[in-house]
Formats: structure tokens, sequence, C-alpha cells
């Protein structure tokens, strides 16, 4: 189990996922988040603590994580405090989830090696300039997230960790021949229903509505009513790459190329071939095959024709045993050594022993060691000098327009001239809705402050990136506030109107459903209320034709014998509905079924066995969770 459990954390699917789920963290802006303490636990899992610096860093990741999605809709959605608490309750239950994981990763034994830990940074995305992992991105961004590279690796392997679980569980499910068969007949059973529905909007000529209704929904619901925050921003950017440096002399260039010449330095390279003789089975046997084919080539032999009639590296072998050009340290050593020890072209070497087996080796090419000329590199050491000099520049900027912003905190117009820069203004704007470069979260965190929102001072120096900073202040702030009632009785009007019109229609058609019960059909139903019949003969679970909530409740209906099996629908919209499920047909399944189909199913059995082994896991542990868990705004 533990090596399906390693194996399964080794996936591209894997990593990808955990790359996704730490970067969210810092997307979010959590720092300000991690040096909160609380003495009172959100939850406690078989006697560990799950803080409340740990709940408010996931919280806000997932609050932000709907502030994107959403926009501006999302300060009505939050004003919502039965909704916001199934969202607080969302994210306890997912830490208590991953300490669980992580408790049963201990017992089992289970660590991420330093190796995999080192390769997992180096391959993820967000650490990366081009396709090159960057050092200096890897610091700046973790440090965003509030830790040091020590703490962020014991982060990684323990995040890391949990999905080998994760892996393991998910990765190794499979579905016998019987269950897919079974799973694909329920999929693809149609049927055929006849049904009509009762629109609401047909029930609003009997709906009267109050004012005193009006402003009592209104006075239960005021913070439905908010207008978004609003604010203005004042900020000074400043960025290397903007920044005028005088030109780099020819003389500069030239001595920076001597500094640095080793690292234009080509290596030596050599083209080889070679025979291979495959000792997996016999060691003596195959070291006496290799010796004698050296004889052979001792003897004048062909070393191609060899290769090609003898070698057990069937690909090098069809091409007489070439392997191409290569350089120090790409070959297992022993190769390598005896590769490196040629000196003329047509030598070849003595047996040498490798895990792989025994080969003989010929030097067909060489390439010595090469400088790149100045010639070529001059245009890139160019570049190399005068972006050192923006640097140096910018952070002698930086510098000094980060102390003027401190200084003169009640504006940024100073700072804003030892910079070379000019301050920049937006209209008022709601805070998701910031324009590029403000749109960062390690801004929106700043502009959230009390101390730019009441005191009116500047921020500290803010990183964007790579030598890209910036220094905000909030020219205006307009809170979220309640709308008054004028402003919004119509819509409330045009809701309770609504309301009443659908409970108006779900009571006519249990009316309606009483009288079908009673003997009356469907169609003498519909005639007497001028409704119309609409018919579905090989309705299907994915059908679009018919209102989800009738596809969905006419496959939960128990099968018809004799008669119709009738039933009220409450739909989405809300109208109402009565259906009347005629027959069931199941459909026929053939013993092929195709890779995509049975793909579909074990993920969803997987999906399935996977949030078992979750309850399981609450079932055997002793969980303490208090209901009341707030997030600290």
């Amino acid at each position: 189990m533990l090596e399906k459990i390693r194996e399964g954390s080794q996936g591209p699917v894997a990593k990808v996922i955990l790359g996704a789920v730490i970067l969210s963290f810092a997307l979010a802006g959590i720092g300000s988040y991690l040096g909160q303490t609380t003495e009172q636990p959100v939850a406690e899992v078989n006697g560990i603590k799950i803080s409340q610096t740990e709940f408010s860093r996931a919280f806000q990741n997932e609050r932000s994580r709907l502030e994107q999605q959403f926009g501006e809709y999302f300060t009505q959605i939050a004003a919502d405090p039965t909704y916001m608490a199934q969202i607080r309750q969302g994210v306890i239950d997912r830490l208590v989830q991953q300490e669980l994981q992580s408790q049963l990763a201990t017992e089992l034994g289970l660590r991420v090696s330093d190796e995999s830990i080192r390769q997992t940074i180096l391959e993820l995305p967000y650490f990366k300039i081009g396709d090159q992992f960057n050092n200096d991105r890897y610091l700046q961004v973790i440090r965003q997230m509030n830790f040091q590279p020590d703490s962020f690796r014991e982060y990684l392997r323990d995040d890391m960790t949990r999905s080998q679980l994760v892996s393991a569980v998910a990765g190794t499910d499979f579905a016998l021949q019987n269950e897919l068969k079974s799973a694909i007949a329920l999929q693809q059973q149609t049927r055929s229903i006849d049904y009509l529905v009762i629109d609401k909007q047909a029930m609003q000529a009997d709906v009267d509505v109050t004012d005193q209704e009006v402003a009592d929904y209104y006075e239960l619901n005021a913070g439905q009513f908010l207008s978004p925050e609003l604010i203005s921003v004042n900020y000074i950017e400043l960025d290397a790459d903007d920044i005028d440096v005088a030109s780099v002399s020819e003389d500069d260039v030239k001595a920076y190329y001597e500094q640095s010449k080793a690292q234009y330095v080509e290596p030596e390279k050599r083209r080889v071939s070679h025979i291979l003789i495959d000792n997996s089975e016999d060691d003596d046997a195959a070291k006496a095959k290799a010796e004698s084919l050296l004889a052979q080539l001792n003897a004048g032999a062909d070393f191609a024709q060899l290769a090609e009639s003898s070698s057990d590296d069937i690909v090098s072998a069809e091409m007489g045993g070439d392997l191409e050009w290569i350089e120090r340290d790409v070959m297992e050593p022993a190769f390598e050594d005896a590769a490196f020890a040629l000196q003329n072209k047509g030598d070849y070497s003595d047996v040498v022993a490798s895990e792989f087996g025994y080969h003989i080796i010929k030097l067909t090419d060489l390439q010595t060691q090469q400088v790149k000329p100045f010639d070529e590199v001059k245009a890139d050491l160019r570049a190399e000098l005068e972006q050192a000099e923006k640097v140096d520049a910018f952070y002698e900027k930086q510098t000094e327009m980060g102390a003027l912003a401190f200084e003169i905190s009640d504006r940024l117009d100073d700072a804003a001239e030892v910079a070379g820069v000019e301050v920049q203004s937006t209209p008022l704007l709601a805070l998701s809705a910031l324009p590029e470069p403000l749109n960062n979260p390690a801004v929106i965190t700043a502009l959230s402050s009390v101390e730019l929102l009441e005191d009116k001072v500047n921020s500290e120096v803010i990183e964007l990136g790579n030598e890209h900073v910036i220094v905000v202040r909030v020219n205006e702030h307009q809170p979220a506030a309640t709308k008054a009632l004028s402003e919004v009785s119509e819509q409330i009007k045009t809701r309770l109107v609504n309301e009443k019109a659908s409970d108006l229609a779900k009571e006519k058609a249990r009316t309606l459903f009483a009288q079908i019960k009673e003997g009356k059909s469907l169609n003498d139903v519909a005639a007497e209320q001028s409704l119309n019949v609409r018919q579905e003969s090989q309705l299907t679970r994915e059908s679009f034709a018919v209102s989800p909530a009738i596809v969905t409740q006419v496959f939960k209906m128990a099968h018809p014998s004799d008669a119709a099996v009738y039933d009220v629908v409450n739909l989405n919209n809300g109208d109402a509905a009565i259906v009347a499920l005629n027959s069931v047909t199941d459909a026929p399944v053939s013993d092929n079924i195709e890779p995509q189909m049975k793909q579909n199913i074990t993920m969803a059995q997987a999906q399935k066995n996977y949030t078992v082994f979750i309850e399981s896991l609450k079932q055997q542990a002793e969980l303490n969770v208090p209901k009341a868990a707030q997030p600290a705004e």
C-alpha cells in the first residue's frame, strides 16, 4: 500500500493540484493573518488543535476566491449570514479533513523526501521566470505568504504527504465489469413522462403587496441592500524596467566579458557509438560475448556492422551504434569516463561494465572546449550591464521614495519627485474592480487596513514583482451602506410579488394533484385549467429540454406498474409542475465499454469512496468542533 501511495504522489495531476493549493494562499494575501494568535481553537482532532490562525488563513483564502468569482455581487451574498455560516463551516470541515489525513500519514510512516520537495519547488510555475526557476522570484512569493524557506518547505512537505493519501485512495480504485454495466444501464435509462406547468406569472394578477409588507421586508433584510464599498486611490509605481540609465561604453562591455568569460565556455563534446551486451540474464556469458566482439574489432571487423548485428541497444544498433553528441555529467559514470578517455577519432575502448551491461565504445567525432567570441555575446552583455545599472538605480530610488513616503505621510508628491515618477489616481471604484497594478492581494490588503482608511497615511513600499514596487494612499473612501427604502422599494415589491405568486402556483399544483389522486386524468385537469400537457417519451438524465428539477425528481420516482405514477415538483424559477411517469426503459449495454466511459464511472466511484474514506476517519477520531467559529475579519 505504501508503495502505491508514494507512486501516486509523484503524478503530474497531483503536482498541479498541489501547486494550485499552495499558491492560492499567496494570491489571497494571507500574510497579515499569520501573525495572529488566539486561545480558542476552531476544532480539535484527536487532541491536536486547529488554531484560529489556520482558520483565518483558510477562510480569507475562500472569501477571496468567492470575491473573484462573483465580483461586486459578493457584497450582497456576504450579507446573508446563513450563506457565510455555510462557508465558515465548509472551511472548518476542510481543515479537519486535512488534519485527519496528516495524522494517518504520520501513523503510516509516510514522509516526502527533501529531494522531492526540492524538485517540486523547481517545477512549480509560480517560481519561474520564462521557463526557468528563479530563486529571487521564489523568495519573493514565499515572503508574501509570510514564510521563510525552511517553514515553506515543511508546509509543502505536509501538503505533499496528504496528497499521497488522496492519490492512493482515488488513484487505485477500479470498477468491476458488472458494476460498469449496471452504472451505464442506469445512466442511459430513459423515462416517458407527461407533465404540466403552473406558471407563477399567471398568478401575479391575484397578488397584492402593501407598502407595510415592503417596509417590513426591508427592515428584516436590510443587509441585502448594501451599496458596495468604494475607494479612490493615489499611488506611485516604480519599476526598474522604466528607469532610464546612461548607455554602457564598449570598454565597459569588454571588461565585463573578460570577467564573465567562464560563462561563455562551450564544454568539450564527443560523438560516440557503442555496442551493448545485456547482462541481466547471464553476466558471465555477456562478458564473454563482449570480449569476443572486441577481439573481432581488433582483428579488423567493422564497428558499425558489429553494432547492427550484435548490440542489444536496438535503437542505436540500427544506426551503427551511434549515440550522437554527449557532454560530461550526462551518461553513466563508467561509460562517460571511458568515452572521454579516448584520444582520437576512430579509437574504441576495451570492454566497459555499467549498470546496463557491457559496452565497447567508439569515438566518432570530437569538439574541443570553445569560448564564444566577444562579438557574439556583446549585445547580451550590454543588456546585462544596463539592467544592472537600472537595478542599482531602482534600489536607490526605492530607498529614498520609501523614506519620504513614511516621513511625509499625508501626501505622495515628495516621494514621487525623488523617484522620478508621477502620482497617479483612480476614480471611486469597488476594491474588486481596481485596475493593475492595484489589483494585487498585498495592495488590496493595505488599502483595507485601518491606517490607510482612517488615518489617511501612505502605505509602506509594497513589492509587486522583481524590482517593481508601489506606494498607495486612500484618496477617498465610501464604506458599504444600506440603500434607502425609496431606492429599493420597487425591487422589494417585485420580489414579494414573485414570492407570493410562486406560493400560489405551488398551492394550485397541490390542489390539482389532489384531484388527480381522486381519479381525474392529467389531461382532464389540464383542460379545465386551460393548461398544456407536455410530453417527453425518452427523457434522459442529461436532458436540457425539461427543467432540471423535473428531471431530478422523475429519476427518483418509483417505476410504474399498471398505471402512471404522479408527483408534484417545485421548479427552480418558482413555477410548479405535476408530472406523470408513464414507463421506464432500460438501455441495453454491450460488453465492449468505451474506455472514456469506463474512466468516468471509475472516477465517480473513486470520489464516492474517497468521501466514505474521510467519513470513516471522522468516525474513528475524537472530534471537538465548537459551533461558533468566527473568522478574524
